[in-house]
């Protein structure tokens, strides 16, 4: 059975630690929560995540009813999401500078590139640009999020999908890490990919 009190606390802790890192200022981000059926748990539209309260968060519907307040204009990408996705029970995305900075320019990420990635985000791919809040950024995401847990929206920031909420921020915390060394390795003279066969390793590890 969901507890109703514990996921909204959680919510408001992840709203917080996304904006003491730096993963987002001002109003931006979104979160939402699974809590079974056709209900959800979701941040409000126009709030600094950081500074939530447990009241503050809404229930909606797959439609986006809300009788409680505005939800995030983001609704339509996470209802995507949940529909294509019926693993994913919890959604954060967020503005990682580092990350975006790789989606801004359209390039993808290449986890194979750090041991710790290698298995878990072999690629982070990027989706077409789309405005925030439109039927585009849905339709942007849609060839790519039944393949990744992980996708950088074009010029606009991450999206990360997990079991809960706690595991979808540390998705988010990852695809922000890979990307950092990633432009840091370039300025270093160039990253070395994992070989084949150690690749394959990590995966019979992970497996």
């Amino acid at each position: 059975m969901v507890n109703l009190v514990q996921l909204r606390r959680a919510m408001v802790a992840v709203g917080r630690r996304l904006q003491e890192q730096g993963m987002i200022v001002a109003a931006e981000g979104n979160l939402s929560v699974r809590l079974g059926g056709h209900a959800f748990l979701v941040t409000p539209a126009g709030t600094a995540k950081g500074g939530l309260r447990p009241q503050d968060l809404l229930e909606v519907d797959l439609r986006g009813r809300c009788p409680q307040g505005r939800p995030t204009s983001e609704w339509p990408m996470h209802r995507a999401i949940y529909e294509l996705r019926p693993d994913v029970a919890a959604i954060c995305h967020a503005h990682p500078p580092w990350a975006t900075a790789f989606a801004v320019t359209g390039r993808s990420l290449d986890g194979t590139l750090l041991t710790e990635t290698a298995a878990l985000l072999p690629v982070v791919p990027v989706a077409e640009r789309a405005l925030p809040g439109s039927a585009d950024v849905p339709a942007s995401i849609a060839p790519l999020i039944p393949d990744h847990d992980a996708i950088l929206l074009g010029s606009h920031g991450v999206v990360a999908v997990g079991g809960d909420l706690e595991s979808a921020y540390a998705l988010l915390e990852t695809v922000e890490r890979l990307a950092q060394v990633t432009l840091l390795a370039e300025l270093a003279g160039g990253g070395r990919n994992i070989s084949l066969e150690d690749l394959l390793a990590i995966i019979g590890r992970r497996a």
